[in-house]
């Protein structure tokens, strides 16, 4: 049985992976199907760089701004709401197109990697918020590296979110993330996925990455994290994403607003470090140069499926 193609876009932050895949969209008859953790909310648009409605060109657009940022999202969810997308896109005989830059998101998919729903203890919770309260961050990182070394190789020191959920799948199952996902990799993978990543020559991608922060800040993302922080007494933890957290310290007066945005370019470069060492570990990834005009990179991509 012929699997159907499902066409996977990834890569870096500022990049060109809405650009591209919305021309591709056109000339395949395909939709996409976002893979970015934060474009799922709700009032998060600049901060996100959820592409708009004139930017969109009329293409179907899935798994974008349908969640409220208090609202908790996970992995899981993901994988179930987006593998109902992808039938539903290949139900009208059209190509379903994954873009985004949330490696979990992404490798869900393409592994079927079957993340289990676990049901988060509160009080487990609040216990590591304490000891990251007391002790700092870098005690729980240790906690997390003693427990699943191999599956901390992927997280970054700073990320608090990703080293709790390790501690957490460890004291509700009292197995690590490492061992779940390769138990849950034994099932045969539904769908044909085609892996293009986008490619940049460092300082350039880093240029990109500032230019895009600055014309965030200029369309108004003090105001949207404002406007967040204002509606939602207790911070959701989609505000302490990147780009909102740091405007969050601004308007509480710890930073200025020049080392806010300064930190935001910052930490997003780092990021963008991160997502290209994350993608280069699929080895059957091809990747496209993002200094090549895009009907060039089109045309590898078709050159691909046909």
């Amino acid at each position: 049985m012929i699997k159907p193609n499902v066409i996977v876009i990834c890569g870096p932050t500022a990049s060109g992976k809405t650009a591209l895949s919305i021309e591709l969209a056109k000339q395949i008859n395909g939709e996409i199907i976002s893979a970015d953790s934060m474009q799922i909310y709700k009032e998060m648009n600049i901060g996100s760089a959820k592409p708009t409605i004139e930017e969109m060109q009329n293409i179907k657009h899935y798994m974008i701004d349908f969640l409220e940022p208090d609202k908790r999202y996970s992995v899981a969810d993901y994988k179930l709401q987006a593998e109902k997308c992808i039938e539903e896109i290949l139900s009208k005989n059209k190509t379903p197109i994954i873009v985004g830059g949330t490696g979990l998101y992404i490798n869900s998919l393409i592994y079927g990697i079957e993340y289990s729903n676990i049901k988060t203890d509160e009080e487990y919770r609040k216990h590591l918020e304490e000891i990251c309260e007391k002790e700092g961050l870098e005690t729980l990182y240790k906690k997390a590296m003693e427990i699943d070394p191999k599956a901390m190789e992927k997280i970054s020191v700073n990320d608090k979110k990703r080293i709790m959920r390790v501690l957490e799948i460890f004291h509700e199952t009292g197995k690590t993330k490492t061992e779940q996902e390769i138990e849950s990799r034994i099932k045969e993978v539904k769908y044909n996925y085609l892996v293009y990543a986008i490619d940049f020559d460092r300082e350039k991608l880093y240029q990109r990455i500032n230019k895009r922060v600055d014309i965030m800040v200029e369309k108004g993302l003090i105001e949207e994290v404002k406007n967040l922080v204002n509606k939602y007494k207790e911070m959701p933890t989609a505000i302490q994403g990147l780009g909102y957290k740091e405007i969050k310290e601004y308007l509480e007066g710890i930073v200025t607003k020049e080392e806010a945005i300064e930190k935001i370019k910052l930490e997003s470069r780092r990021y963008a470090k991160r997502q290209l060492t994350w993608f280069r570990k699929n080895k059957e990834t091809i990747w496209l140069n993002g200094e090549n005009d895009i009907k060039t990179n089109i045309n590898i991509i078709l050159g691909g499926i046909n």
